[in-house]
């Protein structure tokens, strides 16, 4: 089910890698209780997302989403993409999705809510709390401002939560109604990151 798979989503990010291994890394990760994995390699060109993402989709046997490009999921046979608001739009391309294909959609304000993609499999909500991994991201939500965005999402649609989230606040998440958390700093910046991904799945729970 999708909302097992949203669980512990974690996000790659290059720099908070720090020369090690992006595959070992993720399968850490997984051994610790991650159930996805979503590419973000910024601002690298699509030859090189997709060289990563082809590795991640044969090397774990959870779902793996690309971040931003449609395109490249598609290219290495992706579980799914994640997309912002500002990215190229899924409706036109409906058409080219594989059976099963997860479409994820950012939320941050009532206004994206609105313009959302009406088919997405689950929602992004954030960011929760401050967070330095993403340079744009407006004020931090906090958890009743996670509640409020998340009671905006369809029907049936799991909503989970990013943004400065750890095992210390990931609960307070789960209690406001979050089907999951998405981190990246916490399990990609973290020198154990099988006990990070242990961490916050029982923060989870």
């Amino acid at each position: 089910m999708l909302v097992d798979q949203v669980r512990l989503m974690v996000l790659t990010d290059a720099r908070l890698l720090k020369g090690r291994d992006v595959v070992d890394v993720c399968r850490r990760a997984v051994a610790g209780g991650a159930t996805s994995v979503q590419v973000r390699w910024k601002p690298a060109p699509a030859r090189e997302v997709a060289a990563i993402a082809r590795a991640l989709v044969s090397g774990l046997d959870v779902p793996v989403l690309v971040n931003d490009r449609i395109d490249v999921a598609l290219a290495v046979g992706a579980a799914g993409v994640h997309l912002g608001q500002d990215d190229v739009p899924a409706l036109p391309l409906e058409a080219h999705f594989p059976p099963g294909f997860i479409v994820g959609v950012s939320v941050g304000s009532p206004a994206e809510a609105r313009a959302a993609y009406a088919r997405a499999a689950y929602w992004s909500v954030g960011p929760c709390f401050a967070t330095a991994s993403k340079s744009d991201a407006g004020p931090p939500l906090g958890p009743e401002g996670f509640r409020a965005l998340a009671a905006l999402a369809p029907a049936g649609v799991p909503v989970i939560g990013i943004g400065g989230i750890d095992a210390a606040n990931a609960g307070a998440l789960r209690s406001a109604g979050a089907a999951g958390v998405a981190v990246i700093a916490s399990v990609m910046g973290s020198d154990a990151p099988e006990r990070a991904a242990r961490d916050l799945r029982r923060a989870c729970a």
